[in-house]
């Protein structure tokens, strides 16, 4: 049931991806350019991301209910907030506060109760497999929302600032429903053995890492890097997507929303289930190379419409595979008592990652075009495939 819910509220989350969609209505209706349009979606991760640590020592102090819920909150009301920007005199400011800092706050509330919740109710074994169902939600959200959000867009009823209101009000309602599921499993025998055995409370302290004692390893910052280049591509990509269209697929441009949702919910599963078999390390190094090699296909060739859809595709797979390698790893490596906190702290990577979509606008108003942001992010790609070969296992920590 926990894992059911905690599934739910991420397919409600992921409608972050609604921005691409949005980000086009930003620049036609309000005249906003490219890299204007990009910064309050770059804000809206950032705080996402910074708040992440916080959120999930609230969550591992106060319950995955009580998080998600508040989080419900605040997510949906940076929507409404954002629904003011059309009648703003500042426009950005209004987005920046409202989808910038409140939706941000909310996003990292919610994500922060899901996996921590979901994988205590099972074995080590299966964690990169229910990771990977679990944050598949935040990657499918774009097939409904994409469409759903261009419908609103182009409706006289709603338009923008009712676009705004209605996504808002609805995506409050789900996610504090799904909240009440979300509980973590009893763990009476390992409290008894905690009670009565000291060589029990030794080995927890030390498969246990807290925070403070993860940020002493060089695993950490190996791992942030590589989750920083690998996040940083795909969130470019996102970021732009809509914008990819050409040809025949120019007039559906949520159509690519939607291929770079399914891909990054399919790369969440599968990536999560191989690296069971294969382990984590193994199953990233030909993430960050396939991932590097979409990239640089797409860059040359960018004007084929078949090419487009089927590189958007692919660089949602090893975006979501992402997603789903690093949770697991922070769990094997560190410890499913802190996993919230300790996974908060890793995820500012993907929060600095997230630059990228404002360099991405940067580029297309210097150069006219997002193929130099492709080519560099391929880069970036390929120096986090170098970084995963220097990745081992930490050793258990002092007790």
């Amino acid at each position: 049931m926990a894992a059911s819910a905690a599934t739910g509220i991420n397919l409600v989350l992921g409608s972050l991806y609604a921005w691409s969609i949005i980000k086009s209505a930003l620049e036609t209706e309000l005249g906003m350019d490219a890299a204007s349009a990009a910064i309050p979606y770059t804000l809206e991760c950032l705080v996402f991301a910074l708040l992440m640590a916080p959120a999930g020592k609230f969550q591992d102090r106060f319950g995955p209910r009580a998080a998600a819920s508040l989080g419900g909150l605040l997510f949906g009301s940076g929507f409404i907030v954002s629904s003011f920007c059309p009648s703003s005199a500042n426009p950005l400011l209004v987005l920046l506060l409202g989808f910038g800092v409140l939706t941000g706050a909310g996003t990292a509330l919610g994500y922060a109760s899901t996996t921590p919740a979901a994988v205590k109710w099972f074995p080590p074994e299966k964690h990169g497999l229910v990771i990977g169902i679990v944050v598949g939600g935040v990657g499918m959200a774009a097939v409904y929302v994409a469409p759903l959000t261009e419908f609103l867009l182009n409706s006289e009823s709603f338009g923008l600032q009712g676009t705004f209101r209605t996504l808002g009000i609805a995506f409050s309602v789900a996610i504090i429903l799904f909240a009440q599921l979300l509980k973590n499993p009893p763990d009476k025998d390992a409290e008894n053995r905690r009670a009565t055995n000291s060589a029990f409370r030794e080995k927890e302290s030390r498969d246990n890492f807290c925070w403070k004692d993860m940020l002493k390893t060089p695993q950490f910052y190996l791992l942030w890097t590589m989750f920083f280049f690998g996040a940083g591509a795909g969130l470019m990509v996102i970021s732009f997507a809509k914008s990819m269209a050409v040809g025949s697929i120019k007039e559906i441009g949520f159509a690519l929303v939607i291929a770079l949702s399914a891909g990054n919910a399919g790369g969440r599963v599968v990536s999560g289930l191989v690296s069971d078999k294969i382990g984590r390390i193994r199953a990233m190094l030909i993430v960050f190379v396939f991932q590097a090699a979409t990239l640089a296909a797409m860059s040359a060739l960018s004007s084929s419409p078949a090419a487009v859809m089927a590189g958007v595709v692919l660089v949602g797979f090893n975006y979501g595979s992402c997603l789903s390698l690093f949770p697991a790893i922070t769990a094997d490596y560190f410890g499913l008592k802190n996993l919230g906190a300790n996974y908060g702290v890793l995820y500012t990577a993907w929060g600095v990652g997230a630059i990228f979509a404002t360099v991405a606008g940067k580029i297309k108003v210097a150069t006219g075009s997002y193929t130099p942001a492709m080519a560099l992010a391929a880069v970036l790609c390929l120096v986090a495939a170098a970084l995963s070969l220097l990745v081992k296992t930490p050793s258990a920590k002092s007790a």
